[in-house]
């Protein structure tokens, strides 16, 4: 997913609109002025640290959203998500938002369970220092690529996690034993996905459409007819899966885009994630 990537990050780095009016809190503003921490270390790991931008006049009430930056499990940073971070920063000032990097995958550390177990730290990170933060334990998602795979497979996973308020995945995989990736052939696709193994228990362990219930939080997907890394089953599939659990969904599926879009599909996209954030925390 590596040479993907940067056709994924200027969905949100060049195209803006008009921000909506929000609504104002029914809490009293507390005043305090925008802060922003660069790199806070949640483990001992070089990589595991996030950066944090909390709005001002932040409260107790305020949510906050967590971006999970993509590159096939074993590459990429949290800087690929920098232009997320500034398009929801720009449209929807009144969140805290974090941008974290993660363990990347090599040769002796599998994805599965390292990263999730990150996303944990980092959750449990911010619980901790919730205070200091002036934030609350209300949490959402947004993932791309791999990380759209991993913000899934964390809010699906977790049992009775009511502080997780929605999970959006632009382009992420959510069924490792698809058969369009068992039987793949094409040679870096197969590298990416040989880093999960080839049990299938285990790939559907790590796959979110086998770890969907009717708790799970609500879901935004989006997914492209002509995505060489994502087979057009991977959102469909997933999209019906919630329906019939009756967890709220929304699923955009644009034909002639690939693992990433510009033009009025952008467009399109931003409208549609900035009213799903609105509407569920």
């Amino acid at each position: 997913m590596k040479k993907y990537t940067s056709s994924i990050i200027i969905l949100f780095s060049i195209f803006w609109f008009s921000a909506c009016t929000t609504d104002e809190s029914t809490q009293a503003q507390t005043n305090l002025e925008y802060r922003a921490e660069t790199n806070v270390k949640y483990g001992l790991d070089a990589l595991q640290e996030y950066d944090i931008y909390l709005p001002k006049n932040r409260t107790l009430d305020t949510k906050t959203l967590i971006l999970i930056h993509g590159g096939g499990w074993n590459s990429g940073s949290k800087n690929e998500m920098n232009a997320f971070k500034d398009f929801l920063r720009e449209q929807l000032p009144d969140y805290a938002v974090v941008n974290m990097n993660y363990r990347l995958a090599d040769a002796n550390n599998t994805p599965y369970p390292m990263q999730i177990n990150d996303i944990k730290a980092v959750v449990n990170h911010l619980k901790s220092n919730k205070s200091d933060y002036v934030i609350s334990d209300k949490i959402g998602f947004i993932g791309a690529s791999a990380g759209g795979h991993l913000a899934l497979l964390y809010s699906y996973e977790q049992e009775n996690a009511n502080n997780i308020e929605l999970v959006c995945s632009i382009v992420g995989p959510t069924n490792l034993a698809d058969e369009a990736y068992i039987n793949a052939t094409d040679a870096d696709l197969r590298a990416m996905l040989d880093q999960f193994g080839d049990d299938i228990d285990f790939l559907k362990e790590v796959s979110p459409l086998y770890q969907a219930k009717t708790s799970s939080p609500p879901t935004q997907l989006f997914y492209g007819g002509q995505d060489p890394l994502i087979p057009n089953s991977q959102g469909r599939d997933l999209n019906l899966k919630l329906k019939e659990l009756n967890v709220p969904v929304e699923y955009t599926f644009y034909p002639n885009e690939a693992h990433g879009w510009i033009g009025l599909s952008l467009f399109d996209t931003s409208i549609k994630l900035k009213a799903f954030i609105q509407k569920h925390m």
